[in-house]
């Protein structure tokens, strides 16, 4: 039977990773959660909205009543501050929570607490005031936080002066010039360090790393780091930490993370799911590894998601330039969708004016059984004459046959380029 496992805040960076990771298991249901809505609404299909904020009193209580509720076997906490937050409450919830031990999760919320734990350890940044600090810039950021919200490089008193104002809880740091790395780590219920990834951050946006690549050959000096980190707090399940170089060249610690990495997905893609090897981890069973031996590069950007208040039963679709183009390349995301509709028992009618035997070149294709009914018109006929049912959408890429049908049937008319707002 697959466990329910509530994901919150579940529009987080790393809460649509967790979504990536197990949406097809066979293993977890996924249920998201929010305090507000944002893209997690357009992407969970079992989505709640209107929970308290994490730091609100009767959070623990609301949270608690879900649980009852919809039968929740773990909840996966999305955000640093919340995983603190539900690690301190976990008996009291009732159910499992993915996340490290609480002291743990306290030290990694803090920047001040993780240096004081681990300067005599590994190389950690040095920690000015505002008294001794001798030349600039200098890099000031929040205490307790994330992102780089509240961070920023500092080039002289004045701005320091200015940004203590806004940010008056922040730590004063050497500023470190070099490469940047994220080491994504999986700490097993034994505390053994089962896994250490490193890869550069070549492109950072908003504190999140939009472009990575493994760090391949010098591997062994991020092993060496994250082994005297595991050894120095008790970790379980994923987590990260990121290093910069100083001047000197050396690896210095920024931070450290008692969850799994936004950008983990690369490591995912090479076979290591943090998510589900956390899950299972949690659920005291042993698990295995497997990383696949290639180079991969992850670049991100903005993505859409669409919900269309549309109802239809039948898909009326063009062929040419449409499901596919010269040389018989396929439109993969027409293709995609075509799926969609076949597991949503939605009919398909083709309807085309191609010029030859169209079973031949579906058969040719391997796509000849995807097809309710196949329409085959001739030049001259218009495709709205063989529209006969007015709960349907059309599909073509020429404008002049959506005017017809448009005009002529009042039903939706879509492009190829529109497509993506079918697609769930």
């Amino acid at each position: 039977m697959k466990k329910n496992v509530l994901v919150f805040p579940c529009g987080s960076e790393i809460g649509l990773e967790i979504y990536r990771s197990l949406e097809h298991s066979i293993h977890f249901n996924l249920i998201g959660a929010n305090s507000v809505d944002d893209h997690g609404r357009f992407v969970f299909e079992n989505y709640i909205d209107g929970l308290p904020y994490s730091n609100e009193p009767n959070f623990i209580i609301t949270l608690k009543d879900i649980i009852e509720k919809y039968k929740i076997d773990i909840v996966y906490p999305a955000m640093d501050s919340v995983i603190t937050k539900l690690k301190a409450h976990e008996n009291e919830l009732g159910c499992i929570v993915i996340g490290s031990p609480l002291e743990t999760t306290e030290i990694c919320l803090s920047k001040e607490l993780t240096y004081n734990r681990l300067e005599n350890v590994i190389h950690t940044p040095k920690v000015l005031n505002e008294a001794n600090i001798k030349h600039y810039p200098v890099f000031v950021k929040p205490k307790i936080g994330y992102g780089s919200r509240g961070a920023k490089k500092i080039l002289n008193n004045e701005m320091l002066k200015s940004h203590l104002q806004e940010y008056p809880n922040s730590i004063i740091c050497e500023f470190l010039s070099g490469e940047e790395y994220t080491v994504d780590c999986f700490t097993d219920m034994n505390g053994k360090l089962r896994f250490c990834g490193a890869r550069l951050r070549n492109r950072i946006m908003n504190g999140i790393s939009v472009n990575t690549i493994q760090v391949g050959d010098t591997n062994h000096k991020f092993i060496d780091i994250a082994n005297k980190i595991n050894e120095n707090l008790k970790f379980r399940g994923a987590w990260f930490f990121q290093l910069k170089r100083n001047e000197q060249e050396e690896l210095v610690l920024l931070e450290i993370a008692s969850r799994l990495g936004g950008s983990s997905s690369l490591f995912r893609n090479k076979g290591i799911n943090f998510a589900q090897l956390s899950l299972f981890d949690a659920m005291e069973y042993e698990v295995e590894i497997i990383e696949n031996d290639y180079k991969i590069e992850l670049d991100r950007a903005l993505d859409n998601k669409y919900k269309i208040d549309i109802q239809y039963n039948e898909v009326f679709i063009d062929f040419d330039d449409c499901i596919t183009f010269e040389k018989n390349y396929y439109n993969t995301n027409i293709m995609k969708f075509i799926f969609q509709c076949i597991n949503n028992k939605i009919k398909l009618t083709l309807l085309s004016r191609h010029d030859g035997n169209l079973h031949e070149k579906l058969l040719e294709l391997r796509i000849d059984s995807l097809f309710d009914r196949i329409i085959q018109i001739d030049k001259f006929a218009r495709k709205s004459e063989y529209i006969d049912n007015l709960d349907a959408i059309f599909l073509d890429d020429s404008f002049a046959e959506r005017k017809d049908v448009f005009q002529n049937k009042h039903i939706p008319v879509f492009s190829h380029d529109m497509i993506e707002s079918l697609i769930k």
